[in-house]
């Protein structure tokens, strides 16, 4: 039994409001009514923050009985009442005594109303936690009989507490308050959890994210509150009393902004803050949301569509947030609902007349990095690709084959919990009808797209048919709506002709001076400049990283093109393991860039510290820094070799995750600066042979120093150790490493690591892999690619050379 005088403290802010309004008199006393017009005044909490009444929708002529955030232009609905449907002009909203908040349509038909009252109310209000309330008042006590906090629809506001079995619901899309397929659930046995339900009958799905991880039910840790503290922070309070905590520690101060926590539409969970003081609009920052990659995340489940529909596949936008496609041959079942089901522009029947062969008839797309968690019906093993698709082609039931290590497995429709993943192992065959669609690519398409290119061609036949004036005009006004829907898109920034088209903000030498407090607290430094700690409000994480580049980048109008290219080449790129660009400066003689903060600081600080990180640790940031090579050097719109891949310019974030830092710089480092007289970009003990030998200088640069960088990952000690501290013998990493590995005496790098010893596998194949990727002939080493399916085990690894043994 919980503590009463704990319950006490925790409900303590809901009660100080009752007595403040009844000494504003701000009662609604029963009688009161709201009517559905575009002129009615809501009821106002004394703030004037929040309102309660109807909210008017798109059509004109619909309102939503909701409670708004009032003073922020977006209006932005945090509670809404009657499923989240919509009600005609002219309904009614009465408090009434024995029914509570009683809605009603034009002809005075009831729709809904707050039945849970028990005892009779005897007023409400609205107050400044966005909480409504109606009361009971005697002459003894006061005490609340119902409140929009105790019934939560998609959203948590600061002093707001779910309880044991309370749930918050998703609602179904973006502009639609019915509710959705999402919910997040606070369990019996203390987790809170995420997951999907059927919407015909709420029957709930496996969870796709447990938050908290206390599964003891009933006992001293396991979770029984969520509590959204007035200070802005959300939690978990423990039995034991001890939290834990959900918001990072870094919250914005709650007078001077406006916080929400909502479950999205598309299932995600964010934890939102907006300025009280502001100008223009600034909209909402997401500072924290969970899960990471909801298309990832979803897709452990084997029921339920997952966090597209059926048929579809998930792919993160660079704001973290999903995104539905159909895949190739396939259109949206509803073309309203993007983020629906997605059905075959063909009908593939068991019963066909047999006069064409299956080869004749169908063919296959192949698609990369996607893949659907559909449990396979069958599966062939050992076979070849060409068998596995013949396979495949010749069964009715097969919609998709996939094919790895000499094995197919076949999937048949409708597939489920699809998502874009490159993690995907293997080669994945999407079955399609010769002449519905025929593939234009092997990437996933649109039916949007479509959409628009043949509105596009619509527009063209209109033109080439109609007068030159009429022509002329037309032209004139597409071109002029097409400019400004795109303008708003994009954010122009730069003087006179060197203007860069990017998403990234500039900021004033004013401001990043202010920010940092004169540039005062150092983070780090190194060939490209001093990093400097920073507080901007306006951004995601509150703090930044702010590097300044002055002194490194030469003040010219060509190194100032090539500047703000490198820049919008840098804000284009979007990589779970890469540090993001936020901003940067570009005033005068001064160049900066600003980046997210990330609070565990680099790998080096991680790696070479008293206490030696984990096997797991080790190994998945290894893996996360070889994806985001994998995606500078292959995957993004253009290719960035990185030139200093170290520990140092590795970061790590909040859950200890790989971040890559200062690519794309290396093309700004002035000739004079580098480390040698020869032009050599990089950093002593990481840089590869090439630079001093005047052979081009390609991907396998970065390649080489991560070769060096796995290996230190793996033993945790430095590439090149002062002789009195490690001994001649490890002064060389590498040369070290060569020789334990010919030796067969790879314990000898992990010490005592036990988890290491008991993973000798995974050790195995990772020294082989960073022993592939430092030899000395370019050629020789894998690409990033390569290397990425080598360390995840997805194909054989040959026993490696000794790096040092070929000559020019």
């Amino acid at each position: 039994m919980a503590n009463p005088l704990l319950h006490l403290l925790l409900f303590a802010p809901f009660l100080m409001p009752f007595f403040t309004l009844a000494q504003a008199n701000g009662r609604l006393m029963v009688g009161t009514s709201l009517t559905a017009t575009d002129k009615t005044t809501p009821w106002l909490s004394p703030s004037n923050d929040f309102a309660f009444g109807f909210h008017e929708l798109s059509d004109k002529d619909l309102f939503l009985l909701s409670i708004w955030f009032d003073k922020i232009p977006d209006k932005t609905i945090v509670w809404y009442a009657n499923e989240g449907k919509p009600v005609p002009r002219e309904s009614k909203v009465e408090l009434t005594a024995d029914r509570g908040l009683l809605l009603s349509d034009p002809q005075g038909n009831e729709l809904w109303s707050s039945d849970s009252v028990i005892d009779e109310a005897g007023y409400g209000f609205m107050n400044d936690t966005g909480n409504f309330v109606l009361v009971r008042s005697d002459s003894v006590k006061v005490w609340p009989v119902w409140e929009s906090f105790k019934n939560p629809t998609d959203t948590m506001l600061p002093t707001q507490i779910m309880e044991t079995d309370g749930v918050l619901f998703s609602r179904l899309k973006e502009t639609n308050f019915s509710r959705g397929r999402f919910q997040l659930h606070l369990l019996q046995n203390g987790n809170l959890v995420l997951n999907t339900q059927n919407k015909e009958t709420s029957w709930a799905y496996d969870a796709y994210y447990y938050i908290s991880g206390t599964n003891a039910p009933n006992s001293s840790s396991s979770g029984y509150l969520v509590i959204f503290s007035e200070t802005g922070y959300l939690y978990i309070l423990r039995r034991n009393g001890q939290r834990f905590e959900l918001t990072p520690r870094m919250v914005f101060p709650v007078r001077d902004y406006y916080h929400r926590a909502t479950l999205e539409f598309d299932g995600v969970f964010i934890h939102y803050s907006h300025p009280k003081t502001f100008s223009g609009n600034p909209g909402w920052t997401a500072f924290w949301y969970e899960p990471d990659n909801i298309c990832v995340n979803i897709g452990g489940g084997t029921l339920g569509s997952g966090a597209c529909g059926y048929n579809s596949v998930c792919r993160l936008n660079d704001y973290q947030r999903p995104i539905c496609e159909c895949p190739q041959g396939f259109s949206l079942v509803d073309p309203n609902d993007e983020y629906g089901s997605c059905k075959p522009n063909f009908t593939e029947s068991c019963e066909e007349d047999g006069t064409t062969s299956a080869e004749d008839a169908y063919g296959f797309v192949e698609l990369i990095e996607t893949f659907w968690q559909t449990p396979n019906y069958e599966q062939l093993n050992p076979t070849s690709e060409v068998e596995c698709k013949k396979s495949c082609l010749q069964d009715c039931f097969c919609a998709v084959a996939i094919f790895r290590n000499d094995s197919c497995w076949k999937k048949k429709l409708p597939l489920s919990n699809g998502r874009k993943d490159s993690s995907t192992k293997g080669k994945v065959f999407l079955k399609y009808k010769k002449g519905s669609l025929p593939p234009q690519s092997d990437r996933l398409s649109f039916s949007v797209k479509k959409k628009n290119h043949g509105t596009l061609i619509l527009v063209g036949s209109v033109l080439l048919g109609t007068s030159f004036f009429v022509n002329f005009v037309l032209v004139a006004a597409f071109c002029l709506g097409f400019f400004l829907i795109y303008h708003k898109k994009i954010i122009k920034v730069g003087r006179g002709d060197n203007i860069v088209e990017t998403n990234l903000r500039c900021f004033t030498y004013k401001e990043l001076a202010k920010a940092t407090n004169g540039f005062k607290e150092e983070l780090g430094r190194g060939s490209f400049g001093i990093v400097y700690k920073g507080l901007i409000q306006m951004v995601a994480r509150n703090f930044v990283a702010v590097k300044k580049l002055d002194g490194v980048i030469q003040h010219s109008e060509t190194a100032e093109k090539e500047f703000k290219t490198e820049v919008k080449v840098i804000g284009q790129t979007h990589h779970k393991n890469l540090v993001r660009l936020l901003g940067f400066c570009d005033e005068g003689q001064h160049r900066m860039l600003v980046y997210e903060f990330l609070s565990n600081g680099t790998l080096a600080s991680f790696l070479f510290g008293d206490l030696r990180p984990s096997w797991s640790q080790r190994s998945q940031i290894a893996l996360g820094i070889a994806r985001g090579l994998l995606y500078l050097h292959e995957e993004c719109s253009t290719q960035i070799i990185h030139c200093d891949i170290k520990p140092q310019n590795i970061l790590l974030d909040d859950y200890y995750n790989a971040r890559i830092s200062d690519f794309g710089l290396a093309k700004l480092l002035k000739m004079h600066q580098s480390r040698t007289n020869t032009g050599i970009r990089g950093t002593r003990g990481y840089v590869a042979p090439e630079w001093f030998r005047n052979k081009p200088i390609t991907v396998k640069v970065d390649v080489y120093s991560f070769g060096v960088l796995l290996l230190e990952i793996i033993s945790c000690q430095k590439n090149v150790e002062n002789l009195e501290i490690g001994g001649e013998e490890k002064a060389i990493l590498t040369d070290w490493v060569c020789d334990c590995f010919e030796a067969g005496k790879l314990d000898a790098l992990v010490e005592n690591d036990m988890e290491a010893l008991n993973d000798w596998k995974k050790l195995e194949r990772f020294v082989m892999v960073g022993i592939w990727c430092i030899q000395e002939d370019p050629s020789l080493r894998p690409t990033m690619s390569k290397v990425t399916q080598m360390l995840e085990g997805v194909v054989e690894i040959q026993v490696p050379p000794s790096p040092f043994s070929t000559t020019d």
